[in-house]
């Protein structure tokens, strides 16, 4: 029976096959892709060693250096004018900063992992474009096999008529179906152990795969917070009192959406999403950890750009999804939903009252916003922002193992406490 590992990344190299994009012309290709993660191997993946954009506001050509030919998707993309590149798994080692500075129709770009056996490059457009010629040049004479994408300016009417129809922003506002989470199979009950009666605990780590989250100093949100949520899933798991599931366990993109379905789908007692904010410099500087709950207005104009930023990493990734699961939309007035929202504020004064004692905490350190990821209608949900990675002191916090160890000490404590009076309390109602 093949391990794990590669069941997940034969089922992401399933769903990119899959997916409806445009393709080039698959006689000149041929396969792979991933960037530095901390769990997917990237031994036996092409490697990706440099990128580079030339031309004007008229025509601009992108050129990825790559050690073996790649099959590829691309795709044009409306409001905002995108193009997307799906690819399989490469290992991008490409210098600090590339993509973050464009030139002519490119804004910008950015890349890194999807799913397991899948990668993706997405370029923030300046305006309309269309995609004039897209092909692999083979390795030749000392030179590396090169993905090469030619864009052209078009006006608005242009680029609209050149969409597929089901991606034409007048007739559908939200651009295709992400693919399913890649969830452990662990994280399935019928796939992976039997229910044994523990409570589940999801831990969400925030961002991954291309959505890097805020950087500051050489460092990702996505990577700090994936060590701050395994760390914490281990302290749990020595428990032995819960089941612990994580959203994701590797540099994946996950969306949103399938973020929530997770906690919904293992009935969990409570979800922890794990986050590290930064500021514009504009906007001055702020410092210690934070706890979100979900509410329809939010406490603070700060809380409202953290929500609005979180709640587009979807786009991030290339695609639009739905505002929200229909079946949350219908039960927002529900007194379950009701109930959960006085589980999760019960959990983050619990967890605020932890915290303080062992980390610095913002000034308002309880917060409030409509976090997409927070929905979820029956799952006590908070968002925990352990710091601000634009804060010089703690991000010398966020990459301490002495600092996580004591928070995550902090934070599994007061997991402790919420679920023992929690379960205490459902079982004398039985």
């Amino acid at each position: 029976m093949a391990s794990r590992a590669n069941q997940r990344v034969l089922l992401g190299c399933a769903l990119l096959c899959a997916a409806a994009l445009p393709c080039a012309d698959s006689s000149r290709l041929k396969a792979a892709e991933s960037p530095p993660q901390p769990s997917v191997a990237s031994a036996g993946f092409p490697t990706a060693s440099a990128a580079r954009l030339a031309g004007d506001g008229k025509q601009t050509r992108f050129i990825l250096d790559i050690d073996q030919a790649v099959t590829f998707r691309a795709v044009t993309l409306a409001e905002p004018y995108r193009v997307v590149i799906d690819v399989p798994q490469v290992n991008f080692q490409l210098p600090a900063g590339t993509g973050a500075g464009g030139r002519g129709l490119v804004k910008a770009f950015r890349y890194g992992l999807v799913m397991p056996g899948g990668s993706r490059i997405v370029f923030d457009l300046t305006g309309p474009a269309k995609i004039a010629n897209s092909y692999v040049v083979e390795a030749a004479n000392g030179q590396p096999a090169r993905l090469v994408l030619e864009l052209e300016e078009v006006d608005r009417t242009a680029f609209v008529s050149s969409l597929a129809p089901e991606i034409r922003p007048e007739l559908r506002p939200a651009i295709a179906d992400p693919p399913p989470a890649t969830v452990p199979a662990s994280a399935h009950p019928e796939a992976g152990q039997k229910a044994d009666g523990r409570a589940v605990v999801v831990i969400d780590p925030g961002h991954g795969g291309i959505d890097n989250g805020t950087q500051s100093s050489g460092e990702s949100e996505k990577n700090l917070v994936l060590a701050f949520g395994v760390a914490l899933r281990e302290r749990l798991e020595k428990t032995g009192k819960y089941r612990v599931v994580m959203t994701r366990d590797d540099d994946t993109f996950i969306p949103l959406n399938d973020r929530v379905k997770v906690a919904r789908g293992l009935k969990a007692a409570l979800f922890v999403s794990i986050h590290a904010d930064a500021l514009p410099r504009a906007e001055g500087d702020a410092q210690g950890a934070t706890i979100y709950t979900l509410s329809d207005k939010a406490s603070d104009a700060e809380a409202q750009r953290l929500a609005d930023a979180e709640n587009r990493a979807d786009a991030i990734a290339g695609f639009n999804l739905a505002e929200e699961p229909t079946d949350v939309a219908d039960i927002l007035i529900d007194l379950t939903q009701r109930e959960t929202r006085t589980f999760s504020s019960r959990f983050a004064r619990l967890l605020m009252g932890e915290m303080k004692s062992t980390v610095r905490m913002h000034k308002h350190p309880l917060k409030s916003a409509g976090f997409r990821v927070l929905k979820a209608p029956d799952v006590p949900s908070v968002l925990v922002e352990i710091g601000y990675v634009s804060n010089k002191g703690d991000l010398e916090h966020l990459v301490s193992e002495g600092w996580r160890s004591k928070a995550v000490g902090a934070m599994a404590q007061a997991i402790d406490g919420f679920l023992a009076k929690r379960m205490a309390t459902a079982g004398s109602s039985n």
